[in-house]
């Protein structure tokens, strides 16, 4: 049997690697530009680290998470998503120590797994880019949030998207709205999922996040929590939308808007990209908001926290559609050819001396015919070829040729380790 590799999983080839690193590196120097700095944590956890953060009644903890028994006897589940794991090291770590500089700010970009459907823009095995911000309970902080998120879409080149925003309150909020949602179903609960009838007893809220056709005809008439907030969340709700307002980032109150996790409180939201050639209806390509009780959870302080998480795969679905430039291949800057005795050491000092000079350089370490390496010099996509020959090697001359347009320049041999000076003869 042909070994193949696991459904829902994908290999990501040479040729499209190029543009995953080029999206990430945009991530990491956009973000070390807001001071956030990386954070790596464990591929997998202990279960309780999921099962605690995202919810018993989640569709990650009940359908989607990969979990299981270790030799020790542990239960243990590959991570859904980052920021219980960021959390958990958040406090093992004591991370909130008083000497450690408020807000603190990570990013991470790593895989993550869910055991569901696989679908155009993901798979099982996912990769996911997240900010964290701890400590900080003021809206500015959920403003910097909702801006690096808008900032960081157009950085990479998303077009089209729009910020939904809706808010989950405080915890008398989530009460009172919890019970409005309780009196609303239960007359109904003979007609709902399966699903929706255990949450309907543990977390109603979850009911209003259903993909179900037997809930979905009930959802529309459900309560809003907009009718349940209170005047403090409703004046925080009003600091952030005017600093959006100010900011000049539009955006639309979503009152159905319900993220998928439980351990959402406050301001939550999602960036949302409309494209009929991806996608039937407009699907969230960056999603977040405030979840200040989850340190708690974790036994550590009481700590305000803030954050998003992106769908790399979904990004780089749009990204292909919205912005193939970054698809196409950059080539390298020079691919050396040579022949006759004596060349073939030379070029790999040459290669070395390129290389540690900052250029991209690769030489033919099969040595075939020269015709054939001028071959591999266009597949290689080379912007210049080096041609090397015994001749050019007792005159001390190398031959450099620019692809793009034929134009030809002798230099100095000598002179190999200045390259970026000598290239000046080549510049129009």
């Amino acid at each position: 049997m042909r070994v193949q590799r696991p459904k829902g999983t994908v290999d990501i080839l040479p040729e499209q690697s190029g543009s995953w690193e080029q999206v990430e590196q945009t991530v990491r120097d956009f973000l070390k530009r807001a001071n956030y700095r990386e954070m790596r944590t464990p591929t997998f956890e202990n279960y309780e680290v999921f099962a605690r953060s995202s919810g018993e009644t989640s569709d990650v903890v009940e359908k989607e998470m990969y979990d299981f028994e270790d030799k020790g006897g542990r239960h243990i589940a590959l991570r859904p998503e980052g920021t219980a794991g960021v959390v958990r090291a958040y406090v093992e770590d004591k991370l909130y120590a008083p000497e450690k500089a408020k807000p603190f700010n990570v990013y991470y970009i790593q895989s993550t797994f869910r055991y569901e459907r696989p679908q155009a823009g993901r798979q099982r095995e996912f990769h996911q880019i997240g900010i964290e911000s701890f400590g900080a309970s003021n809206p500015l902080s959920d403003v910097e949030s909702i801006m690096l998120g808008h900032d960081l879409l157009a950085e990479l080149g998303v077009k089209n998207y729009e910020l939904h925003l809706n808010t989950l309150g405080n915890a008398q909020v989530r009460h009172d709205y919890r019970d409005a949602l309780v009196n609303y179903f239960t007359p109904l609960r003979d007609q709902l999922s399966d699903d929706s009838k255990r949450r309907l007893e543990k977390n109603p809220l979850r009911i209003l996040d259903s993909k179900d056709d037997q809930d979905k005809r009930f959802l529309a008439a459900a309560p809003k929590i907009i009718d349940y907030l209170d005047e403090a969340t409703k004046a925080n709700f009003a600091q952030i939308t005017q600093m959006l307002d100010r900011l000049g980032i539009d955006y639309v109150i979503d009152n159905d808007l319900v993220r998928g996790l439980d351990y959402y409180s406050g301001i939550i939201y999602e960036f949302m990209v409309e494209d009929k050639s991806l996608w039937e209806s407009a699907t969230t390509i960056l999603g977040g908001g405030r979840y200040d009780n989850l340190v708690e959870e974790f036994d550590g302080p009481h700590t305000p926290a803030v954050g998003f998480g992106i769908g790399e795969e979904r990004l780089m679905l749009v990204l292909e559609k919205q912005n193939p430039q970054l698809f196409e291949d950059q080539g390298i800057d020079f691919f050396i050819t040579n022949i006759g005795e004596g060349t073939a050491g030379k070029a790999v000092e040459i290669a070395r001396s390129l290389r540690r000079q900052g250029f991209s350089a690769q030489y033919d370490v099969e040595q075939k015919k020269l015709k054939a390496q001028f071959k591999k010099a266009d597949r290689a996509q080379a912007k210049y070829v080096i041609t090397l020959g015994a001749q050019e090697l007792a005159n001390g001359i190398l031959n450099v040729k620019r692809l793009a347009d034929g134009k030809t320049v002798d230099l100095n041999l000598e002179n190999v380790d200045q390259m970026e000076k000598m290239m000046e003869q080549l510049k129009d």
